[in-house]
């Protein structure tokens, strides 16, 4: 039974209480005032149907309340006695103030009202004069003014979840993004790298160029592979990179003609697979910059493990040339922010270029 069903049932449920209610209390109310008309089986029957047409209350709310009030008044005109029979118009009012918009809802209550008071001129036992329209008025105003603010209420509540929803899908759009640029952009650079070298040796070395395009092809073939596995990550079918895989970075970094030296500081541990990749994808986008940037194609990384984070450095020699002037820089930081870490890049004073990178990662994966 899904959710639909389980507000007929109710809708169903609370209108046989009421109705079984309006015929209890109209029995139990009978001669209690000499002004009123005795109960018979056709006030029964008025009282229950009052309540009874309550079970469409949600899909039809404004039939619901126009056969609410004709029934009603039809009871009240025959000066039936008063009782929780009046309830069934207040939650016929309440309907129509939370499942329809505030003009109809007005409109229709009004009207409504319009006719249920006027058993005031034909009911014995009525309030006389003005006073008679206070409980009326009450019966309506109220339930209708509960309405419509669970329905704004509502309305407000399911518009912060769009919201919500729209905004986690435009960040998990960003993250793809990201992850393709640093994937795509580290094979591309490398690939032009060696494009070039080949170029150069074609004419004067064949062999050396040879090896240069077969080094294109290897990395061609590898950066397909990562885009794959990082498409199948954002599926949820394969785990993400890691720092785990530093040594196989730095190696085709080397072949695409980047010196790398990798220095690891501390026990390596499992880490959270947020930090994992970014600290994974924060070196790769920093080699990638020294692949495509910098003058001379040398390039430390540190990485170090505490008890409480993963410290990153990648450093190069800047030679007065800046490294990483793009979109690579201000993703690397999102990344790390995001995480609640610190991020810089920037020269450094001893000529180096240096992007560092100290990301929280309290416990094992």
């Amino acid at each position: 039974m899904n959710w639909s069903d389980v507000m007929k049932v109710g809708d169903i449920a609370l209108a046989v209480f009421l109705a079984v209610l309006a015929v209890v209390s109209a029995g139990a109310l009978n001669h209690m005032n000499a002004a009123d008309r005795s109960i018979d089986l056709l006030g029964f029957a008025l009282a229950a149907s009052t309540a009874l047409v309550l079970a469409v209350r949600r899909r039809w709310p404004e039939a619901t309340l126009a056969a609410n009030v004709v029934l009603l008044s039809t009871y009240l005109w025959l000066t039936y006695p008063y009782g929780p029979v009046m309830f069934t118009f207040s939650v016929a009012t309440y309907s129509v103030g939370r499942y329809l918009p505030l003009n109809r809802a007005a409109t229709a209550t009004l009207i409504a009202l319009v006719v249920e008071a006027t058993h005031l001129f034909v009911h014995p036992a009525s309030a006389s004069g003005l006073y008679g329209l206070i409980p009326s008025t009450g019966f309506a105003i109220i339930p209708l003014a509960v309405g419509v603010m669970v329905r704004v209420n509502r309305e407000s509540a399911e518009r912060a979840r769009a919201d919500a929803i729209r905004e986690r899908v435009s960040d998990e759009r960003l993250r793809v993004a990201q992850e393709v640029h640093d994937v795509v952009g580290h094979g591309l650079a490398a690939i032009k790298m060696q494009a070039d070298i080949a170029l150069h040796l074609l004419a004067k070395k064949p062999e050396q160029a040879e090896i240069a395009l077969k080094a294109i092809s290897s990395t061609s073939t590898e950066a397909l592979d990562e885009l794959r596995a990082t498409l199948t990550v954002v599926r949820g079918r394969a785990p993400a990179p890691g720092l785990s895989l530093l040594p196989d970075l730095t190696d085709r970094m080397s072949h695409a003609g980047v010196e790398v030296r990798l220095n690891v500081v501390g026990t390596q541990r499992a880490l959270p697979a947020a930090v994992d990749l970014a600290g994974y994808r924060i070196v790769q986008e920093s080699l990638t910059n020294v692949l495509k940037h910098s003058p001379v194609k040398r390039a430390t990384v540190k990485v170090g493990y505490s008890a409480d984070a993963v410290d990153i450095a990648v450093s190069n020699p800047a030679n007065g040339v800046p490294v990483g002037d793009g979109f690579g820089i201000a993703g690397m930081r999102e990344r790390v922010t995001a995480l609640g870490g610190q991020f810089s890049a920037g020269p450094t004073a001893e000529g180096m270029f240096e992007v560092r990178a100290a990301i929280p990662a309290k416990g094992d994966a």
